[in-house]
């Protein structure tokens, strides 16, 4: 099942309060930014958040699963409950680093 456009504006509304966020149609579904920061993987409908030690006692309970065929196990983000949404994407924004420009002839700088 695809991601909907509607799922993904009620995506960037639950976490609107934490900063700018808006989302990107990559690999056939999306990833949300927050402040230009990757936050989010949305695919077929699903929010996953990156494993990272910044939210692991935050998302103990959370099922976990794979976004895409090759990628690392995720927590899956029940994005419903806004309050708890927000303080994991917060943690996760001061985790990841901002991606690297990419140059005119596709490189990185």
């Amino acid at each position: 099942m695809a991601t909907t456009t509607d799922f993904i504006d009620f995506v960037c509304s639950q976490i609107a309060a934490a900063g700018e966020v808006r989302s990107r149609k990559m690999f056939g579904d999306y990833v949300v930014y927050l402040d230009e920061k990757p936050v989010i993987t949305v695919c077929d409908g699903i929010c996953y958040v990156k494993k990272l030690p910044a939210i692991d006692a935050m998302m103990r309970d959370a099922e976990c699963g794979f976004p895409y065929e090759g990628a690392r196990e995720h927590y899956i983000l029940d994005i419903a409950h806004g309050d708890h949404a927000m303080r994991v994407v917060r943690a996760v924004w001061e985790s990841v680093p901002f991606p690297k420009k990419r140059n005119r002839k596709g490189g990185t700088e």
